[in-house]
């Protein structure tokens, strides 16, 4: 048993390490491009002015997950 769990704390030991290793290469050889999110996109989705293409796009899922043909039973609210 003592030889198990010491083989068990052996292996994940040497994952951490290994997975430290691997995030510190991929660190300083692949760096993360910061890339800045526009401000008229971001604004524009949030300015509380109703799309009308978005409006119908909306309005036929809507209607088209309501009128498919559901099994009889119990019906969901």
């Amino acid at each position: 048993m003592l030889m198990g769990m010491g083989t068990v704390f052996v292996f994940l030991t040497v994952l951490v390490f290994v997975t430290t290793f691997m995030s510190s290469l991929i660190q300083k050889y692949f760096p993360e491009i910061n890339t800045e999110v526009l401000p008229a996109a971001a604004t524009s989705l949030s300015s509380g002015k109703n799309n009308p293409a978005l409006l119908a796009v909306v309005s036929a899922a809507i209607h088209a997950h309501r009128s498919n043909d559901k099994p009889k039973g119990k019906s969901r609210p």
